[in-house]
């Protein structure tokens, strides 16, 4: 099994970099199933119906989310007719925080350090793994994880909380990919940032502008996101089918004009 999951994916220049990229690249890598974080898809923040339907059309066969999900009103009613995730700690939240794609179970969780008060990713992890058990009738073979906190601590701590019951564990949030690919001793492939896919000459995303004269003079500022050349961060994981544990996860990281 071959999984690519790619990182938050920015307004129309992240949506326009997807479909011009993601094609080529399920071919080229013999991609089994993709994810993607599509919290921050309409306008850098949330998600409506029509630009799910973009993601889709796109090649994305599940999409995972975070705290902006919530930030669009109008995806509400449908989170349960998409295959979309948010975060599974949110209780009472509308949507679903795991589901079964074929053999694969996709589970999203959120942090705490330095995140909205949630509950706890790590009891969650355990309750939804109990329960995709209990409603497939055994133990999923292959789950992946889009654990979308701020903390890379908190993100590494969740890894070698799960290493060896699930295949992966990939952090989101930070649209800053990070280094540090690499399967744990029980056979869960991690990174803790997958990054982002948008636009390149920005700060995560965003024009430079505006958040320089947040930062500058602390004033409120409406951040939206930035032109030109766009960057698409992910990680391809290949799973073996029997096991479960991962056998490779490798950085995969274009640009597009």
């Amino acid at each position: 099994m071959r999984i690519l999951m790619i990182g938050d994916i920015i307004g129309r220049p992240g949506r326009r970099a997807l479909a011009s990229l993601l094609p080529g690249l399920r071919s080229e890598l013999s991609v089994d199933l993709v994810t993607a974080n599509a919290e921050n898809t309409a306008g850098g923040f949330g998600l409506t119906l029509k630009t799910a339907r973009n993601l889709l059309d796109s090649g994305v066969d599940v999409m995972t989310s975070g705290n902006h999900i919530w930030d669009k009103k109008d995806i509400l009613p449908h989170m349960d007719e998409l295959p979309l995730l948010r975060p599974a700690n949110y209780y009472g939240a509308p949507g679903r925080g795991w589901m079964m794609r074929g053999d694969v179970m996709v589970l999203n969780l959120q942090g705490r350090v330095f995140m909205p008060p949630i509950d706890c990713p790590f009891r969650e992890a355990d309750q939804r793994l109990k329960e995709a058990e209990s409603e497939i009738g055994r133990a999923p073979r292959i789950v992946v994880v889009d654990f979308h906190a701020e903390a890379t601590s908190e993100k590494q701590g969740l890894g070698w909380y799960l290493d060896g019951r699930v295949s992966a564990v990939v952090g989101t949030h930070t649209h800053v990919g990070t280094a540090d690919t690499r399967i744990l001793p029980g056979g869960t492939a991690y990174v803790s940032d997958l990054g982002m896919t948008g636009p390149l000459d920005s700060v995560i995303g965003t024009e430079t502008a505006p958040v320089l004269e947040r930062f500058r003079t602390g004033l409120p500022q409406r951040f939206t996101p930035a032109e030109g050349p766009c960057v698409l961060n992910s990680v391809l994981i290949e799973i073996d089918d029997d096991t479960g544990r991962a056998i490779e996860i490798v950085r995969i990281d274009r640009t597009v004009e």
